[in-house]
């Protein structure tokens, strides 16, 4: 109000709004809210009012962060775009430097800082400030000052600076070394990139950040290398390359190919040239080789290029002609020896390939120098056991390499193709069946081959061929003496050797060749051996030594399995051929499958049929014991029907009695029926009343079983008019089974009565 007037003079809403925040503040200065709404109100207002009402706030709240961080932020607000000499930057930045007073353990504040200083080009000061920062932080606050201080210090070209600023960094976090090594090649700093990412290569805990292997580390660093080898001088570039060609097995033509093109960019041809060279004989798979292959056919071609282009510029005198034809000659060679030297890469994978050998050998052709050097490597190397192919083959191509150059004598094949000559064919194996020092089984894979190949018998085979073929029968023989010595034999060779001997005369010795084969084998393997012998000797001696061929073929049958008894049938044969009676019990003893195929045997001979039967009571048949009741009724009736083909009815008769004992007439049926039609053929009433009562003897013999006994009681019992309770009532259960047991004990008292029993041995008709 005016003192002058009566009247008061109205304030403006923004005063009274003013007047009240002040009179809030008067009751309370400490609150923050009330100083920030009081400042959020002068928003719009004058910048030094609002200046001093922050400033008012800080000295009543000095360690208010969020009045500190209100009011630095309008300060670089009051200050942007303006000109960085504007003295109100300088202002601002004694504003922060007074907020750190309170605030220097809060990051925010620094951060803000440090880049409202970047932004002003205040290089040196901003530097020191984040050190500042990263003294008064706890070193768990400082990866977030590290990412603001590093890209500060990419901004600007101050490498000496910046690689100082990243060593401390990496002590922090070794794992972000990728980012120093890309600054240091951003700035041309390779050799220390080169050292860095040699440490990070052979540092196996370390983990790529960007996802990068060690290989692609490793990669990284060979092109380092090999690109700029002028500018690293702190590393072995060749040592590192050749490091990785035994790490990286996988990438050796990259490998090798950086590590020439380091010795290209060095301006050491000769050895670039070298490397080459090494790289092509020393690769192991065909894509190293193309790729080494094609960087060298590169280099001299681009070798030749800057030659004619310096005798272009500079002309050309006879020293430079001579270089020219030297270079021009080089890499028509190198061309030319591209078949070769892929085929060597293909031996290098595998050394016992036999079909690329024979290809190197093509590849000589028109150099017998080449050619037999080739010849002598392969059959050096290639190991039988592990070839791919045929190892012979090689022997074979060799020899007739000599031979198509007429030198069969010639150097130390000549012994090899000498034994092609009839005295000294059998060289070789002679030598190779030849008794070791030390001798092993041959199965035994633990010793060398040398000490088996005497018990191989495809050599011994090969050896007793040759002899045969080009030897003499003395050395045959002492041949084929040996490998029954040995005990390797087979069937075959036994038989061999005995019909060689058949065919010089020697009966007697080729029958102690099969006896000394019998002896090495069992059953079957020996039924042959049997089989050739005892035919061999009935054709010699026939009827003259009975006794000698009686013991030999009582010898063949001991031990004869009954599956192999069929083909014993034939010493029945060379019995009858040599007129021996004995063979009339060889026959019977053949089997139960043939005793009645001997019968027929006899048969067919006529007036052997009596002379068969005196040897059946001798020599009983055990069909029924062995065979079984199906087998064994089937060999009666094929034998009763010889029988009855020969006349012999009475006979017949006599087995179709022995028969039925294991015919059941339920089951049977068949056989009762060619009973019936035999009798009524050949017999009368009285023969086919026999045979009825027969059957029910049998039938009564079968129905004693008591399954079937109960069956046939409960079905006489329910047919009758009354039960066993009805006649004795309160003892049906027990009366029931008495019943049964007598009636059971009478059926097997009539069946005992009913077997008919033989009063003499059967006889012939006369």
């Amino acid at each position: 109000p005016c003192p002058q007037c009566p009247l008061t003079v109205p304030m403006s809403p923004q005063e009274e709004e003013e007047v009240q925040h002040e009179e809030e503040l008067l009751r309370n200065p400490f609150s923050v809210r009330g100083w920030l709404r009081y400042a959020q109100a002068r928003q719009r207002g004058p910048r030094p009012r609002l200046n001093q009402i922050y400033e008012r706030a800080l000295r009543e709240l000095p360690g208010s962060y969020k009045l500190w961080y209100q009011y630095l932020r309008q300060r670089r607000a009051q200050v942007k775009g303006r000109c960085p000499s504007d003295p109100a930057f300088e202002e601002a930045n004694a504003v922060h430097e007074r907020a750190l007073v309170f605030m220097h353990k809060m990051p925010r504040i620094w951060l803000d800082y440090c880049q409202f200083l970047a932004e002003q080009g205040r290089i040196t000061r901003t530097r020191r400030t984040f050190d500042r920062a990263l003294r008064a932080l706890p070193i768990t606050q400082h990866r977030r000052l590290w990412p603001p201080y590093l890209s500060f210090v990419r901004r600007h070209p101050l490498p000496e600076t910046a690689v100082r600023v990243f060593r401390r960094f990496l002590k922090l976090c070794p794992e972000e070394a990728e980012q120093y090594v890309s600054y240091l090649r951003s700035v041309g700093r390779l050799d220390e990139a080169a050292q860095v990412l040699a440490r990070l290569v052979n540092d196996e805990r370390f983990v790529s950040r960007q996802g990068k292997s060690n290989y692609q580390l490793w990669q990284e660093l060979c092109e380092l290398l090999s690109q700029h080898p002028d500018r690293v001088r702190s590393l072995d570039a060749g040592g590192i390359i050749r490091g990785g060609l035994t790490r990286f097995t996988d990438q050796r033509g990259r490998l090798w190919g950086a590590l020439a093109d380091c010795y290209v960019r060095c301006g050491h041809l000769e050895k670039a040239r070298d490397v080459y060279e090494e790289a092509v004989q020393t690769v192991m798979t065909v894509r190293d080789f193309t790729q080494v292959f094609d960087s060298y056919a590169r280099f001299e071609e681009s070798v030749i290029a800057a030659l004619l282009d310096t005798q272009a510029q500079l002309g050309r005198g006879q020293d430079e002609e001579v270089e020219l034809e030297l270079r021009l000659a080089r890499f028509e060679r190198l061309m030319a020896r591209r078949p070769l030297l892929l085929n060597s890469v293909l031996l290098r994978q595998n050394p016992h390939n036999v079909h690329e050998w024979h290809k190197r050998v093509a590849l000589h052709q028109g150099q017998p120098d080449k050619i037999i050097q080739t010849f002598t490597e392969a059959v050096r190397t290639v190991d039988p056991q592990r070839a791919t192919g045929r190892p012979h083959e090689l022997w074979v191509a060799f020899a007739r390499f000599y031979e198509d150059n007429g030198q069969l004598d010639d150097g130390c094949f000549g012994g090899f193709l000498g034994c092609f000559g009839d005295p000294f064919f059998p060289f070789f194996p002679q030598k190779a069946t030849a008794l070791p020092a030390k001798r092993a089984e041959y199965f035994d894979s633990s010793e060398p081959v040398q000490n088996r190949l005497y018990k191989s018998l495809k050599v011994w085979s090969m050896l007793a061929d040759l002899e045969e073929s080009l030897g003499t029968f003395q050395s045959t023989r002492a041949v084929y003496e040996r490998i029954l010595d040995l005990r390797i034999a087979t069937p075959q060779i036994v038989i061999n050797y005995a019909l060689l001997l058949e065919e010089h005369g020697r009966f007697e010795d080729s029958f102690k060749a099969y006896e000394r084969g019998i002896a090495l084998f069992r059953w079957p393997h020996v039924g042959d051996l049997w089989l050739t012998y005892l035919s061999k000797f009935v054709a010699r001696y026939g009827g003259r030594k009975l006794e000698r061929a009686r013991d030999l073929f009582e010898q063949a049958l001991d031990g004869c399995p009954p599956q192999h008894a069929k083909r014993g049938l034939g010493t029945e044969k060379g019995h009858r051929d040599t007129g021996a009676s004995h063979g009339d019990g060889v026959t019977a003893r053949a089997g139960c499958a043939r005793w009645a195929l001997g019968g027929q045997r006899w048969a067919e001979m006529g007036t052997g049929v009596p002379r068969w039967w005196q040897v059946c009571p001798r020599e009983p048949c055990p069909c029924p014991q062995v065979l079984g009741d199906d087998a064994a009724r089937e060999l009666c009736l094929r034998f009763a029907d010889m029988e009855c083909k020969l006349g012999e009815v009475d006979r017949a008769r006599a087995i179709y009695t022995y028969c039925s004992q294991i015919c059941d007439p339920r089951i049977t049926g068949s056989f009762w029926q060619t009973w019936k039609e035999f009798e009524i053929r050949h017999g009368n009433e009285d023969t086919i009343r026999e045979m009825l009562r027969i059957k029910r003897s049998v039938q009564a013999t079968y129905n004693t079983q008591v399954n079937f006994m109960a069956s046939q009681m409960l079905k006489v019992s329910g047919s009758a008019t009354g039960t066993v309770s009805d006649l004795a009532p309160g003892q049906s259960g027990l009366d029931e089974m008495k019943l049964l047991e007598q009636r059971a004990e009478a059926l097997a008292a009539e069946a005992q009565r009913d077997t008919p029993r033989p009063t003499q041995q059967v006889l012939f008709v006369r």
